[in-house]
């Protein structure tokens, strides 16, 4: 048994050793309510998935360059690293000489790993940045793309709302109610980007309770609140919190319960948006009559709600699931406006928290200073795409498309550099990603096991795990930083990014350029000494690295300054302006009515999504954050694995939807529509809304066909059946957590499941010589 070393994922601080046949990994013991998803690292750095050598596409490595079909269903050829790197340099170099490096994509999502300098997403965008001067980037992400376009022309930028909003302390001391659209799931804030110490949410949730505030979870799923938060759980249809909110609007307002003077003073286009809750604007009133039919909710419910709610400390909370649907953008400005109907933001408690409870950052306080970023070099490139619209890119090079008020145009991507990532589990609608990355010359891609990406790819070169190499792991919000100490030696002859890119580099004249002459331990002491210099400018002072390595971890202080935006805001709106238009919170914003977007006016609206349940896929279906893994990462370790059934996702039914369909517990289901088809093992439970199943995203994708244009997967990922388009011309986010299916029992010989199985590959053979 190997020393037991410090080290930190983003679901956890944890102590591990190494033992004969797996690793020993125990919690950071100040950790109150430590995440289970520690235990997928247990067995998960031998897994037969890992990548032992550097592998090419057979297609790509006898054809050369250039679209291919066969992309997910080709042989690999295992090569030497130094052929490897030979090709996916020369490769680059010719695509930069030909195309220029608009026609390079860097792509990464930021989740690999809570170390700061292995740090994938910018390890690639400062290789690319060194190398041939840029690529073409994304912006915002999966969850959160409506979020952040927005949220900073309403009230402000998404970090400062959600990381720097109303604080778990304050919802304790002060919150009446917490009137929550879409929950507070634990298994969604037990990950935080950078590591987390210390999960309290449940404990908060507790004591706010215990004091008397009110938790009201309204969502298709019970399990969107712990027990410990004593919700009361209202089922409403999925994408209807739009309808509801307005409703209640509608009756604040008409009971005479707005606060007319926080209105007035604070925000900006009142009477616009009045105008339309109470019809005057369409003649149509947004009352909970009008609501209970969208929302399946009665309006008697609602109308008693709105009363409660006046004269009450009240917190509305909005989660991202939300705004991952049609018009996305519109639950978030909505609840913006209940809170401000209600004169609520500002007040300690009170007021409005996007995303809290999303993620572990969410209601905690800031450390004075950071652990400072791997720095990424200067993007020559301009170029970019929301992040979501990644297959349209590459399937409509050329084409005009809307975002924030800008018309753009997508770029003819010739290479796509994937580090750190996995787009067969984030994207919707694989079946055309997997189209779209057929059109590609050549996919790179650095991993350390055999995703559904790597599958695709035409160079694999294996990378390290983060319990391979040194490291330090810390976040903004969280006072411990780890010294993330090497555990074990790399499996078969994974290498870590840094050493990957250097080499490469190295081979088109810029290694200086991209190390700047510094080790990987360099770099963690040059930037552990930048700390240290931001410490001291705040007369605060940090042991050298030599005693932090040994130590294992260091406390950084923290400030309590939270709510600061509106908290500044609400005491002196003329002295301390939201960073909008009209300093002020926008519930009619000028900026977004000139966009002329008929999807997304300039007041927040109901706006009913075009997918519907029909008689021919009646159900919705949810996809929402798994419970057993962080996104897709280590599906195939002992924690994740052990809640799967005959090797499948779970598939949550409500009895009455099971019972139409003869289905029972524990049974093989069939989930479909026009997109394609996926196998789960029903779990029948009252704890879901009737009309609605829920199927967790980041089953690995295990197509039965893998060329087939709409796929099955025998796994269980829900991402074949759901819609690749955007939540409208605004923000152009994605809209992946709502379908419509239809689910039957799957009486056929059950598919074997080789999602964790390498693919077919030939070792040790010379190419030169076919």
């Amino acid at each position: 048994m190997s020393s037991e070393k410090m080290h930190s994922s983003h679901w956890g601080v944890f102590r591990v050793s190494e033992g004969d046949h797996d690793l020993s990994v125990t919690a950071w013991g100040d950790d109150p309510d430590p995440s289970p998803l520690l235990g997928n690292f247990t067995d998960a750095a031998d897994h037969p998935v890992r990548i032992g050598k550097p592998a090419v596409r057979r297609g790509w490595l006898e054809h050369g360059p250039g679209p291919d079909n066969r992309r997910g269903a080709d042989e690999y050829i295992e090569v030497e690293w130094e052929q490897a790197l030979d090709l996916a340099a020369a490769e680059l170099a010719r695509v930069n000489r030909v195309f220029g490096a608009e026609a390079v994509f860097g792509g990464s999502y930021g989740w690999s790993s809570a170390g700061r300098f292995h740090h994938a997403q910018s390890q690639v965008h400062r290789f690319l940045n060194t190398t041939i001067g840029g690529y073409v980037r994304s912006v915002n992400s999966y969850s959160s793309g409506a979020a952040a376009v927005i949220l900073p022309h309403i009230i402000g930028e998404l970090n400062e709302v959600a990381r720097r909003g109303v604080s778990w302390d304050d919802i304790v001391a002060h919150t009446d109610i917490i009137l929550s659209f879409g929950g507070m799931a634990l298994k969604n804030s037990q990950v935080a980007s950078g590591g987390i110490s210390r999960h309290t949410e449940r404990e908060s949730m507790r004591l706010a309770a215990e004091r008397g505030a009110r938790f009201i979870n309204f969502s298709p799923l019970r399990s969107d609140m712990p027990p410990e938060a004593r919700a009361r759980w209202h089922a409403i249809a999925p994408g209807s919190d739009a309808a509801l909110m307005l409703a209640l609007i509608h009756d604040i307002v008409v009971n005479g319960d707005a606060d007319k003077a926080f209105l007035e003073r604070y925000c900006e286009g009142w009477s616009q948006f009045e105008d339309y809750v109470l019809g005057k604007a369409d003649g149509l009133a947004k009352t909970p009559q009008w609501a209970a039919g969208i929302c399946r909710y009665p309006a008697q419910a609602i109308a008693a709600l709105a009363r409660e709610l006046a004269e009450k400390r009240v917190l509305i909370t909005v989660s991202h699931s939300l705004q991952r649907a049609e018009h996305g953008e519109q639950p978030v400005w909505l609840g913006l406006a209940l809170a401000a109907v209600l004169g609520q933001p500002g007040l300690p408690g009170g007021g409005y928290a996007y995303a809290l409870g999303a993620i572990g950052h969410y209601g905690k306080h800031h450390n004075i200073v950071a652990f400072p970023p791997f720095p990424q070099g200067v993007n020559q490139v301009n170029t970019f795409i929301p992040v979501a619209r990644v297959a349209d890119m590459l399937l409509h090079p050329g084409e005009h498309y809307d975002f924030n008020g800008q018309r753009l145009t997508y770029p003819h991507i010739r290479l796509a550099w994937w580090a750190g990532g996995n787009p067969f589990h984030h994207h919707q609608d694989l079946g055309r990603l997997r189209r779209a990355f057929s059109q590609l010359d050549t996919l790179i891609v650095h991993e350390p096991f055999w995703t559904a990406t790597a599958r695709h790819a035409d160079i694999v070169l294996p990378a390290t795990m983060t319990l391979e190499r040194d490291d330090v792991g810390g976040t903004p919000t969280d006072p411990l930083l780890v010294a993330m100490q090497k555990v074990r030696e790399p499996q078969g002859e994974a290498r870590d990014d840094y050493t990957i890119f250097s080499a490469l580099a190295r081979r088109l004249g810029a290694e200086h350029t991209f190390t700047q002459g510094r080790s990987s331990q360099q770099w963690l002491r040059h930037l552990y000494r930048q700390m240290q210099d931001k410490l001291g400018q705040h007369g605060l002072s940090a042991p050298d690295f030599d005693t932090f390595w040994q130590a294992g971890s260091l406390l950084l202080p923290q400030t309590k300054d939270g709510d600061r935006l509106l908290r500044h805001f609400r005491a002196d709106p003329g002295g301390a302006p939201l960073p909008t238009p009209s300093g002020k919170i926008e519930l009619f914003s000028r900026t977004i009515a000139g966009f002329g977007y008929a999807d997304c006016p300039g007041h927040p609206a109901w706006l009913a999504a075009r997918q519907q349940p029909d008689a021919h896929h009646p159900l919705w279906l949810i996809a929402n954050q798994p419970a057993t893994r962080l996104h897709s990462q280590l599906d195939f370790g002992q924690w994740s694995a052990s809640h799967k059934q005959n090797e499948r996702e779970i598939c949550q039914i409500h009895p009455c939807d099971a019972s139409k369909r003869a289905i029972r517990n524990g049974d093989i289901v069939k989930i479909f529509n026009q997109r394609g088809a996926l196998l789960a093992c029903a779990r029948i439970t009252e704890d879901i809304m009737s009309g609605v199943v829920q199927v967790p995203t980041g089953a690995w994708f295990a197509p039965l066909e893998p060329l087939a244009d709409k796929p099955f997967c025998v796994h269980g990922n829900p991402n074949v059946v759901t819609s690749d388009t955007g939540t409208s011309s605004l923000a152009q986010g994605c809209t992946g957590q709502i379908a419509i299916v239809e689910i039957v029992k799957f009486d056929g010989p059950l598919p074997a499941m080789n999602a964790f199985k390498p693919p077919h590959l030939t070792k040790g053979l010379n190419p030169a010589s076919e």
